[in-house]
């Protein structure tokens, strides 16, 4: 393969990637060649070549008729080409070696696209980036027709890619477990302010990256079948019935592309099985019942859980990933392994919150009926095989399964369940006798007019680890959450900070910014962010800040020019980029920061002569289907942007952006653009955040209250170069029984100005009342998240954050200490604590 002349396409952004992270000469050259595997064939440039050949052998077309997508998918299929041998060689190690790994199961992988960060991580961008200017190729182009793979929603499943990612690069052998949605979670539009839910059918187009493996398909039994009657499916007892999951593989490549790992996606299909008879009577669709109930479990990405079908549809869809994903790694243990009482040695599962739980009765269940050992052997290499990571504090999100469905589709997991229970309770009134109250905290199932499953108990009874995500969540977890549990086995607890891949989320994303870094400090900081800190003290540097200032502006360009290419909107390079990009929920407080534009937008209207630093606040995130509030929170700031457009005294001063259908393609231009990082969710809400981390790694100074992850990352920055706000966790709790959010209303003139301009339709004149709800939820109902009781702290440390930004200097440098504070937060620093704390899994370079 003649990488020098062939390979042509490739990101115009590469022009300022770090230069000695890029392989330049013919030796280096050569050693990439050789480390792929890929023989003589060239990527592109000759009719032979890989894309060449693609492009018109796939598509059956002249290659000057083919389009922007068939171009797209020639180039994705001919770096799945190049990769291909190393992938192989990857697995072969492993099975020749044999070493311990990791199986990280989870019911998301939130991993953009793929594409551009291949490219990178093999580094091939800088070796084709001059053929791409000689043959005017547009890149953005090609990459705009990737659709973000519709395998996640927030931030549990990005967490989940950043992860796969760190262990390839540091070579841990580890595969990713998870579900091929065909539809993501939805497209989300606005209209007249309202979102609006269409689907994401982001497998409409063939994935150029995936392989089908059909010969190592399994079977997943349930004790029921489906009927399709008056056109939909119901469960039928009794009649015992089989999934059978195939396996779609996509390579995860590790940066350096030495090792390339796998994310495993799990398809529902029926067992070979067609029902003649009822065909050939005009039955055309009933002859088809189980193929279509086999299909729809994959269909959608997280089915709506407001109806009890939604919720049984989510029940049968974490079933069917465990089981499929447990058949396929004991198969793969048992190729090489005949002990059983090696499993804890050779595997590791981490089970990536409650949803993959099942993973407890289900392995018990092998290790039983399959294994044939006894209960105390069977459960003790089933808690040192799992380990659980807990990832939020909301007890509507501790999932609780109803026990008759247990009853219904898995009898003999329930029977194990009982088991583990009976012995669990035992155990807890012989260490806490007479304290029934414990007993009932920790059992695992619920008591109530309907009994259910705790599915985080299970995970913490059946595991040898539990951890939250940041140092507050985890101690709220084990304080107050999970206390009873917590402290009978405090030993399995512990901390793992959560952490975000410095690839994809600044080398491939901020482009200006890496190289500012890279020749400030070298490039050694891709792959141990740690190294950072040596920017520490350049942070008053005149030629280091101004290339900051530098590089930001080129973000804002960047991002501004996709907004009006894509949206037709155009904001002011100049304002301050003032971003909040979350699930839209009430703890995550969009409405708090809308208040406070309604403040700004008040001051003013009074004082319209004010001196005020021009500034553009961004929104953006998706709301539940069913959670109403939460759409109305959506339809409040997109009024709110259309009044402000429209009013000749703040119009050029304020401006505010609800970016529509938020995801990991938009958080790459955004989050590089961003000045200011608004992390304010309501103190002890938070479980971490990753989002924060990705805004302070790309120099974004945040305010937000003292919550998640933000904690530690204004530790390692320093306070002074935050805006730190509001009460904390224990203010929140302690005030809970006494607050009253009418007393801020009564007391403090701006919310009251602020509130009576939402109340009395100032934002929704032609819909008088739409925002009532709002009233209801501050005022009525009690404010359960404290937004009235953090505003006027909100807007005094928003006052400081403008003051600073007059200052270039001054906000730069602080901007360059976060930067330099933000090495913590590396995916691989996480990675690191898990393979050494939990999973005692090691390095195993590929050869």
């Amino acid at each position: 393969m003649e990488i020098e002349k062939g390979m042509t396409l490739v990101e115009t952004q590469t022009e300022s990637r770090p230069v000695s992270a890029r392989p330049t000469g013919s030796n280096e050259l050569s050693k990439l060649i050789e480390q792929y595997g890929c023989g003589p064939v060239r990527l592109t440039g000759t009719s032979d070549a890989l894309y060449e050949r693609h492009l018109v052998f796939d598509n059956v077309m002249d290659a000057a008729a083919i389009g922007a997508r068939e171009r797209f998918e020639a180039i994705a299929r001919s770096v799945r080409d190049v990769l291909s041998q190393r992938w192989i060689r990857t697995e072969e190690t492993c099975d020749r070696k044999d070493p311990k790994r990791v199986y990280y199961l989870s019911m998301e992988f939130l991993i953009g696209r793929s594409l551009a960060n291949n490219v990178t991580n093999l580094l091939l961008d800088g070796v084709i980036e001059k053929d791409v200017r000689e043959r005017k190729i547009d890149w953005h182009e090609l990459l705009d027709q990737e659709p973000d793979a519709g395998l996640g929603n927030g931030g549990l499943g990005r967490l989940a890619a950043c992860f796969l990612d760190s262990m390839a690069t540091m070579e841990i052998p580890a595969m990713g477990y998870g579900l091929r949605y065909q539809y993501g979670m939805f497209k989300q539009t606005i209209q007249d302010g309202w979102q609006h839910e269409i689907p994401d059918n982001w497998l409409r187009r063939p994935d150029p990256w995936e392989v089908r493996r059909q010969n190592e398909t399994v079977e997943v039994p349930l004790n029921c079948s489906f009927k399709l009657s008056g056109g939909s499916l119901r469960a039928v007892l009794g009649q015992p019935s089989s999934l059978i999951g195939v396996p779609f593989d996509r390579p995860v490549v590790g940066y350096g592309g030495k090792t390339i790992n796998t994310l495993r996606l799990w398809e529902a299909a029926a067992a070979d099985y067609f029902d003649f008879q009822e065909f050939s009577s005009g039955d055309f669709v009933g002859a088809l019942a189980e193929t279509l109930q086999a299909e729809s479990l994959t269909r959608v990405l997280y089915p709506d859980d407001h109806t009890a079908k939604g919720q049984g549809l989510r029940f049968v869809q974490e079933y069917f990933l465990v089981a499929s994903s447990l058949a396929d790694l004991i198969r793969r243990f048992r190729k090489t392994n005949t002990d059983w009482r090696t499993l804890p040695d050779k595997v590791a599962i981490q089970l990536n919150d409650t949803h993959p739980t099942m993973a407890v009765p289900e392995l018990m269940r092998i290790l039983l009926d399959e294994a044939h050992l006894g209960w105390d052997e069977a459960w003790d290499i089933t808690q040192r095989t799992l380990a659980y990571t807990n990832h939020t504090l909301l007890p509507e999100a501790l999932e609780k399964w109803p026990l008759v469905w247990f009853e219904r589709m898995l009898p003999r997991h329930l029977d194990i369940i009982y088991e583990i229970n009976r012995r669990l309770i035992d155990e807890v009134r012989r260490r806490f006798p007479k304290d029934e109250g414990r007993v009932q905290h920790v059992s695992l199932v619920e008591e109530g007019a309907e009994r259910k499953i705790r599915m985080a108990n299970l995970a913490i009874v059946g595991s040898h680890s539990t951890n939250g995500v940041a140092a507050i969540h985890s101690q709220l977890l084990r304080t107050i959450t999970v206390k009873d549990l917590a402290e009978m086995f405090p030993q399995r607890f512990s901390n793992k900070t959560n952490g975000v891949t410095p690839r994809r989320w600044l080398l491939m994303s901020n482009p200006a910014l890496s190289q500012t870094i890279t020749e400030a400090i070298g490039d050694g900081w891709v792959t141990d962010l740690s190294q950072l800190k040596k920017l520490r003290p350049l942070a008053d540097d005149h030629g280091l800040r101004q290339a900051f200032l530098k590089a930001k502006r080129q973000a804002k360009l960047h991002f501004i020019d996709w907004l009006t290419r894509t949206t037709g909107e155009s904001v002011d390079a100049d304002s301050i980029f003032d971003c909040h990009i979350k699930r839209i929920h009430e703890y995550k407080r969009q409405l708090l920061n809308a208040l406070r534009i309604v403040v700004l937008y008040d001051r003013l209207r009074k004082n319209p002569n004010s001196e005020v630093t021009p500034r553009t606040f961004f929104f953006a995130g998706k709301a539940a289907p069913a959670y109403q509030l939460a759409k109305v929170i959506i339809k409040f700031i997109n009024n709110l942007a259309s009044i402000i457009d429209t009013d000749p005294i703040v119009r050029g001063r304020l401006k505010v952006l609800f970016l529509p259908d938020y995801c990991v393609s938009m958080a790459e231009r955004l989050i590089p653009a961003a000045d200011v990082s608004n992390q304010i969710s309501t103190a002890g809400y938070e479980a971490s955040g990753t989002s924060n981390m990705k805004f302070m790694m790309n120099g974004a100074l945040t305010i937000g209250t003292r919550d998640g992850a933000t904690i530690e990352m204004a530790e390692e920055a320093g306070e002074e170069n935050f805006f730190l706000f509001g009460l904390t966790a224990k203010q929140v709790a302690d005030s809970r029984s006494w607050y009253k959010p009418q007393w801020h209303y009564d007391n403090d003139p701006e919310t009251r100005a602020a509130l009576d301009l939402v109340f009395s339709d100032r934002f929704s004149c032609n819909e008088p009342g739409v925002f009532a709800p709002l009233r209801d939820a501050l005022l009525t109902h009690g404010d359960y998240y404290m937004h009235l009781a953090d505003l006027k702290s909100y807007l005094e440390a928003d006052q400081k954050l403008c003051d600073l930004y007059a200052d270039p200097a001054a906000w730069s440098s602080k901007a360059i200490l976060n930067v330099a504070g933000s090495g913590k937060f590396s995916s691989d620093r996480t990675i690191a604590e898990y393979a050494a704390d939990i999973w005692n899994a090691k390095a195993c370079p590929v050869s």
